[in-house]
């Protein structure tokens, strides 16, 4: 008798996007341990590492030279320039994900959430929205990561990003971790039952 070849599953396409000091690197590396099928994705960026990161963990860094010519020859499924500098999703790197049978998690911003859903209407949108303004300000003082100046920009980015909060398929209001990642184990089980 033969046996039929079982087609291994597509993974789907999450997206989370939120605010500069919403919360999102931290409440992504959770959500990762909770859902051993959910594969974060790489982005690529022009930025130089912050302390702590490493090359192919946390990004893949790479020169302006370089990216400019990835991006001309097709290679990212998105791609940005924010505070200065180019930032993108890795085509490859999520169509492999994908294509191994588990879901890949794109943490990127709303322009690129934007060019990934025209591209990929299927993609699950989820942004992650802080309690106030008032509260995203403390976290990015307390961050401690940028400047005064360049706070303002990322707060008056952010007042542009919650406008369009709207276009995604959910919202969760990151109050507590737990709560948040609570609301997003839930958004991606509902969705495998779909």
């Amino acid at each position: 008798m033969a046996k039929r070849r079982t087609q291994k599953r597509r993974g789907r396409l999450f997206i989370l996007s939120a605010p500069s000091g919403c919360g999102k690197t931290t409440v992504q590396t959770r959500l990762l341990r909770a859902k051993r099928n959910l594969k974060r994705s790489i982005s690529a960026t022009t930025r130089p590492p912050r302390r702590g990161e490493r090359n192919r963990r946390d990004y893949f860094f790479i020169s302006e030279v370089a990216f400019k010519k990835q991006r001309r020859d097709g290679a990212f499924l998105e791609w940005a320039r924010t505070f200065g500098y180019y930032y993108a999703t890795p085509r490859e790197f999520v169509e492999g994900i994908r294509r191994s049978g588990r879901d890949a998690l794109l943490s990127i911003d709303v322009k690129g959430a934007a060019q990934v859903k025209k591209q990929c209407p299927e993609t699950i949108t989820i942004f992650l929205m802080p309690p106030s303004m008032k509260e995203l300000k403390k976290r990015l003082s307390k961050r401690g990561t940028e400047s005064e100046t360049e706070r303002r920009k990322r707060l008056k980015v952010a007042r542009w990003e919650i406008s369009r909060a709207r276009t995604y398929d959910y919202i969760v209001v990151n109050e507590t971790i737990s709560s948040a990642i609570s609301q997003l184990k839930e958004i991606i089980e509902g969705v495998d039952r779909q």
